[in-house]
């Protein structure tokens, strides 16, 4: 009796893993790899030299006030992802305030000339995950005259590589407008580089 219940059990763990861990994650990476190939290798970024900076999925700490910051990252050890965390709170919860980062308000203060109570809330929370690449255009324009003022250029010429870097919400429905901020910062570099800006540099 046992013996006969013990082998189909044991070719169905058999079957399962051949499935589960070989034929469908091999079909999967094949179909990626043809049709989305730059998906497939984790959506990297190059600077016009052909040098990998990143990845347009996770976030970067940028440095100086030549360049626009990301959102704070809730990750321990900075933009790491086997760091990611967060607090699952949402903006029905009263608590939420206690996720402010105290040092991100007084930054955007002192840097950005922000008025407290007006910050753009992805300026001093940590997103979901704690590695989001993306900030709302909202903080975006709070950055401009800083980055241009350090720059030395007109706040407008970079307010247009802002706009140019502003993707819509997903199809049109889903989420909200955002900037990514390698992108934009690596554009800066390539369009200002009569600037006295130094080349892009991430913090790890």
């Amino acid at each position: 009796m046992l013996r006969n219940q013990f082998r189909p059990a044991l070719v169905m763990t058999l079957l399962l893993m051949l499935i589960t861990g070989i034929v469908y994650p091999g079909a999967v990476t094949g179909v990626a790899r043809i049709f989305f190939p730059r998906q497939a290798d984790g959506s990297l970024v190059r600077r016009d030299d052909g040098r990998v900076v990143g990845s347009a999925l996770i976030g970067q700490a940028f440095a100086g006030a030549t360049y626009f910051h990301p959102r704070p990252s809730a990750a321990g050890s900075g933009y790491v992802g086997d760091s990611s965390n967060a607090t699952n709170k949402g903006p029905t919860d009263r608590k939420l305030a206690d996720t402010l980062i105290a040092q991100a308000v007084d930054s955007a203060v002192a840097q950005e000339g922000a008025v407290k109570g007006q910050i753009p809330s992805d300026m001093v929370t940590a997103s979901g995950s704690g590695l989001d690449p993306d900030i709302s255009p909202a903080n975006a324009a709070l950055q401009v005259n800083r980055v241009a003022q350090a720059r030395r250029v007109e706040p407008n010429r970079v307010r247009i590589i802002v706009a140019a870097h502003t993707r819509g919400r997903q199809f049109g429905v889903f989420g909200e407008p955002r900037v990514n901020v390698l992108a934009l910062n690596l554009a800066l570099d390539s369009a200002l580089q009569s600037s006295d800006a130094p080349p892009a540099r991430s913090r790890p």
